[in-house]
């Protein structure tokens, strides 16, 4: 349940009356008061009642949502539609309407920095930003409340909110594990991609936990020719494989295509088991264990937390991590 401001009060020592004067901008608050109720707001996770439609009053009553990537991400990419919906829907439920942004360039991005600087919008959710992409330090120096989706490169201080991709990678090594499988590979994402890194440490710990062989591992791109292809690299490899943990379903259904073209039953001589949960996963043949992510809760979570920055300035950069869930399916257990 979201912090109410009675919890706010009480875990500042203050009255609820102290709390709420602070929230409305009342200079009648003694600067101790307002540090301990802003304090304790961040800490609770508290929003304001009204807080968004006193942003909204301040400047324009809406949030900007940048995807730099092709535009086709946003028709082909499963999980964006999902992520997108949750952002909206609490969006909305604040009366803020979110305003999506697509550049395509490094002067789109130039440009859209002078747009969003210039308060078209109140607050910035960004997704998919590329490890060279320098925009949310830039948002961060203008002042711009920043939330990025999924957990930043290396170094960069900012807040977001991503799933626990480490645990969702031990946890899919571990179902294949718990079902006899031995000579288990993983097809890793890109290695310069944060969540993918996490996936494959996680398998890796599985891996080494069970005294077992860690090291047939090939990259790809997380989309299906990338896991079809590496499907390939590790048969050549290790033909033995028993077992396959894909970054991504779309990276496992490329890799199911190739185990049966090769005349390799699925899961009868080979378990395979993706990430993410998405559409595709109860699509293919057989249906494909995955690990799910809650995206809807992400683009929630991650709208509430740009709510709390946008109505407490001044707070340090906040982080959330969600955890995953497994979804068993015919591609790792046998139906008789």
């Amino acid at each position: 349940m979201p912090a109410t401001l009675d919890q706010v009060a009480r875990a500042a020592g203050v009255s609820r009356a102290t709390a709420a004067r602070v929230f409305s901008g009342n200079p009648r608050v003694s600067e101790e008061a307002r540090r301990a109720v802003e304090s304790a707001a961040m800490q609770l996770g508290y929003v304001p009642n009204g807080a968004a439609r006193s942003l909204a009053g301040r400047r324009s009553d809406s949030v900007g949502v940048v995807v730099p990537e092709p535009g086709s991400i946003l028709f082909l990419d499963q999980l964006m539609p999902r992520l997108l919906r949750g952002i909206g829907e609490e969006l909305s439920a604040n009366g803020l309407q979110m305003v999506l942004f697509a550049p395509q360039s490094t002067a789109d991005l130039q440009r859209l920095e002078q747009y969003l600087a210039g308060g078209h919008v109140d607050a910035v959710l960004l997704l998919a930003l590329h490890e060279s992409d320098s925009l949310p330090t830039r948002l961060q120096a203008r002042g711009i409340p920043t939330v990025f989706g999924g957990r930043p490169r290396p170094g960069l201080d900012v807040s977001f909110v991503d799933v626990d991709n480490h645990a969702g990678g031990r946890t899919a090594t571990e179902h294949l594990i718990e079902l006899g499988r031995r000579r288990i590979a993983h097809i890793a994402g890109p290695a310069h991609v944060p969540g993918a890194q996490e996936r494959l440490d996680g398998f890796r710990e599985a891996m080494w936990k069970a005294a077992l062989r860690a090291d047939f591992v090939e990259h790809g791109t997380l989309d299906r020719d990338g896991g079809e292809l590496a499907m390939g690299r590790l048969l050549a490899m290790a033909g033995e494989i028993d077992a396959v943990f894909a970054a991504s379903d779309a990276m496992a259904a490329g890799a199911m295509w190739a185990l049966q073209v090769l005349g390799r039953r699925v899961p009868d001589d080979v378990a395979v088991i993706g990430f993410d949960d998405s559409p595709l996963a109860a699509a293919t043949q057989p249906p494909l264990s995955s690990v799910r992510q809650p995206i809807e809760d992400m683009g929630r979570e991650m709208a509430r937390l740009v709510l709390s920055l946008s109505a407490v300035r001044g707070q340090s950069s906040r982080q959330m991590v969600l955890g995953p869930e497994l979804s068993v399916r015919e591609s790792t257990v046998m139906v008789r």
